[in-house]
């Protein structure tokens, strides 16, 4: 098995089911050794299961490559100190992580529980830390003893987390706090020669089949909502063709790829002085009214003007 990322160890998180197996399988498929992480919950975070992520390492394995399944609750920081030593101690290093794991409690803002938002947040958000923590750690300590590293983490956030979507006010601060926490961490990392990236992606998943369509395949045979869609992104960007890439997110569903443009400044009003509220009155209006519209669900401003709630007009 000869590919881009020949001889790569590769932990993907998550990877049991959805975009994680086919992350786990697209790896293996282009070289790489994988750990195969997966607690084996429902949805919603409950329960547990060992069998699927067997699976996907049988699958592999079938196919002629190598990959071991591992159990660890990656939001525990223990558990995924241990999830990054299994790759260690199994295949003799780490090159690329991709955190992936994932569960969904939706529910209007003014339904929703403590459990609820603790249970998502604490999933994705810390799920998301823990293991990039003792990973870059791991790789640090390497390029501080000498070694040279090219070390890879792909996280994966969330066109609810970086455009909005209601229903999802957990998930989406979640997938927000992903997006922060790969742009810092890119700044902090480089140094040690470890790029930071995320996605956003689009597939139909046991996650997305209650919130979205499913097409199904055109008259090519060619399926936009298909999770194998996503990781030929992903695998590349643990390549050795991506090391220059960093701090960056990337939108991905079926054929197309963007790059999201984070936060910028838009239209400024200067007092040089403090402002009373009777100039705000003026000022903060105009400066809306001059503002592009807040982007939608597909990344992209809506056709006309919005009004001062950020809704379309005209």
């Amino acid at each position: 098995m000869s590919g881009v990322v020949e001889g790569r160890v590769v932990i993907v998180t998550g990877a049991a089911r959805g975009i994680g197996r086919a992350h786990a399988i697209e790896f293996a498929r282009q070289g790489a050794k994988v750990v195969v992480n997966d607690l084996g919950a429902d949805v919603d975070g409950s329960g547990s299961s060992s069998g699927p992520a067997g699976e996907v390492v049988e699958r592999i394995r079938a196919a002629g490559g190598q990959a071991i399944a591992n159990g660890e609750d990656v939001a525990d920081f223990d558990g995924a100190r241990r999830l990054v030593e299994s790759a260690i101690d199994r295949f003799g290093d780490l090159h690329v992580l991709v955190n992936n794991a994932g569960i969904l409690r939706d529910r209007m803002l003014v339904n929703m529980t403590v459990q609820e938002w603790d249970s998502v947040v604490r999933v994705h958000l810390r799920g998301t830390f823990a293991p990039l923590r003792h990973a870059a750690a791991y790789w640090r300590d390497g390029a501080k003893a000498g070694r040279e590293v090219d070390a890879r983490v792909i996280n994966t956030t969330s066109s609810s987390g970086i455009y909005g979507n209601p229903g999802q006010s957990n998930y989406g601060a979640a997938k927000a706090g992903i997006a922060g926490l790969t742009l810092i961490a890119a700044m902090e990392l480089e140094r040690y020669g470890i790029t930071v990236n995320a996605i956003a992606p689009g597939a139909l998943t046991r996650m997305t089949e209650g919130i979205m369509a499913d097409p199904g395949a055109g008259p090519d045979g060619f399926d936009p909502r298909a999770p194998e869609n996503v990781p030929p992104l992903v695998v590349w960007l643990a390549g050795p063709a991506a090391r220059g890439i960093t701090g960056r997110i990337f939108n991905v569903m079926g054929g197309q790829i963007s790059v999201a443009e984070g936060w910028h400044a838009g239209p400024v009003a200067d007092n040089r002085a403090l402002w009373g509220y009777e100039e705000l009155d003026v000022a903060i209006p105009a400066l809306v009214d001059k503002a592009r519209p807040n982007a939608d669900m597909t990344g992209h401003a809506p056709a006309g003007r919005t009004d001062r709630k950020g809704a379309v007009r005209g």
